[in-house]
């Protein structure tokens, strides 16, 4: 298996026969509004390009995976760091099928996206000859997850690969804890920017939650979500420090963006 991290939380999972898009999206840089403009410095996102490697990448994709897109089902409530329109255009002008929660699967179709396979949490649901589940995600601390996009994190066994756990936008809760204890997923991806709106608490696993899911995932972790967008301030650098402090570095990645992991 290859991930192809590309920026945020938008990669591809490669496998023999079958490229996975996670979370697609593709705008320019400084195409989208700041997400904060009070607690953090009101940048336009994302804050960086795609790298080189994109188009290359996007060309041999075969389905995508929407970890959580929308509010109410209200288009101005979409979570453009996970689908924008420059994703959804590519899904659509390319037939992509998509894998995503249940609770997403009509706002996607109303956009014109095709929805292949909608997941109830924690029913596994067969697919490309192995199996996906869709586990939970709480996206925020306190009253700020209630209107949130809450989604779901997904674990992935394709025949003959390593499984795979993206925990997708997500606080670090006894369902994720359940996720990387039942499945024991051999590569688990965490969302790592610590985002936080201007309001409310953090709306992604504080340092000390993404330290404690590295501590209890029993494989390799990647990291994302990083670097790209002006309300998630840990940085790479961050996050190596405190992962080497304790003692964590050796089974945990942080790819650069248009970097390759490639696992066995």
């Amino acid at each position: 298996m290859k991930i192809h991290h590309l920026r945020n939380a938008t990669f591809v999972i490669e496998s023999e026969t079958h490229h996975l898009l996670i979370d697609p999206m593709l705008s320019d840089k400084g195409a989208l509004p700041p997400f904060a403009r009070l607690r953090h410095k009101a940048r336009r996102n994302p804050t960086v390009s795609l790298p080189e490697s994109a188009p290359q990448v996007l060309a041999n994709v075969t389905t995508c995976l929407i970890s959580h897109s929308q509010k109410f089902g209200l288009k101005g409530l979409q979570h453009t760091d996970h689908l924008d329109e420059a994703g959804a255009s590519f899904l659509r002008e390319n037939r992509i099928p998509v894998v995503c929660r249940r609770q997403d699967e009509a706002f996607l179709k109303k956009e014109g996206i095709y929805v292949e396979t909608p997941l109830d949490y924690w029913q596994p649901k067969g697919f490309r000859g192995g199996a996906i589940t869709a586990v939970p995600a709480q996206h925020g601390h306190g009253w700020v997850h209630h209107v949130m996009a809450n989604g779901a994190g997904f674990y992935l066994k394709l025949p003959g690969e390593p499984s795979i756990y993206i925990a997708g936008d997500t606080v670090f809760t006894k369902e994720v804890a359940r996720a990387l204890a039942e499945l024991k997923p051999d590569i688990a991806v965490v969302a790592a920017g610590s985002a936080s709106l201007d309001v409310g608490g953090p709306i992604l696993m504080t340092l000390d939650e993404i330290l404690a899911f590295v501590k209890a995932a029993p494989g390799k972790v990647v990291a994302n979500h990083l670097e790209a967008l002006n309300h998630c301030p840990i940085t790479r650098g961050q996050l190596k420090e405190a992962l080497a402090t304790s003692g964590l570095m050796s089974n945990t990645f942080i790819p650069d963006d248009g970097e390759t992991l490639a696992f066995v």
